[in-house]
């Protein structure tokens, strides 16, 4: 998003309302009372949050107006279900709920398909190079690759040559009778540390409220920047129920913030 760009959709975004927590109290007293226009003062006071979370998403290639309507879908799905008797903030609340609209957004408008079985190989192969890298410290040939898998290295070369393309953060990877694991899950980001600010702000108010593997896996996770698989291996349980426990504990924390 260009510094000096000030109209997304129809908005000016230099001139947007900035609440208070005492302002936005009342207006949620009066949308739960059933007054209508607070709920329009509600998304209006709160457009600049939206336009937090959407930054971080701005180098996906992705029209900032799609990525602003869709973030302020996310925001009145917030507003809606915010819940005053807990005691958390709206936007502890709010940013986690905007990020996975724009998140389902972008997987479900992701234009690059590859065949599944490709996919199942290559993603395979990958896994089972950095295992092979963990146990030989080294880089493994194709060859050690292939053998590790028991699938012809042609094959595995095939595979991996197909998705040389640009993949979607957001392409499941495999299902392993539960929820799909996303690539975003086997990758940590030493570079953009900064701007994972919006996610931690939801997991540090919430951490309290998780058992302590809970508390160990989401630390690791987001705080720590290890990929499943590298906690996985330092826990000693597989990487699905790594996956699986991760997502349960933010649903966990959700459940507190309804």
């Amino acid at each position: 998003m260009k510094r000096n760009k000030v109209e997304i959709c129809g908005v000016n975004t230099a001139q947007l309302p900035v609440l208070n927590n005492a302002e936005m109290r009342s207006l949620f007293h009066a949308l739960q009372s059933g007054e209508l226009p607070a709920r329009e003062k509600l998304v209006n006071g709160n457009l600049r949050l939206v336009l937090s979370v959407i930054q971080r998403f701005n180098n996906r290639g992705e029209y900032v107006d799609d990525l602003f309507q869709v973030g302020c879908i996310g925001l009145m799905k917030a507003i809606d279900n915010f819940d005053l008797s807990q005691n958390v903030k709206f936007s502890t609340y709010a940013v986690p709920m905007i990020i996975g609209e724009i998140r389902r957004y972008l997987r479900d408008n992701n234009p690059i398909r590859v065949s599944r079985s490709l996919r199942d190989i290559a993603y395979k192969a990958l896994q089972v190079r950095d295992q092979l890298t963990n146990a030989n410290l080294r880089e493994p040939s194709i060859v050690e690759i292939s053998q590790a898998m028991e699938v012809p290295k042609e094959d595995v070369v095939f595979a991996l040559d197909a998705i040389q393309d640009p993949v979607s953060l957001f392409e499941p990877i495999y299902h392993d009778g539960g929820d799909p694991i996303f690539v975003m899950d086997q990758i940590s980001d030493e570079k953009n540390q900064d701007v994972t600010w919006v996610e931690e702000i939801a997991i540090r108010e919430a951490m309290h409220k998780l058992t302590d593997r809970e508390k160990r896996i989401l630390s690791m996770r987001y705080f720590d920047g290890k990929t499943q698989m590298e906690v996985a291996e330092e826990i000693g349980i597989s990487q699905a129920q790594v996956s699986r426990l991760e997502k349960a504990a933010i649903n966990h924390m959700q459940k507190h913030f309804n």
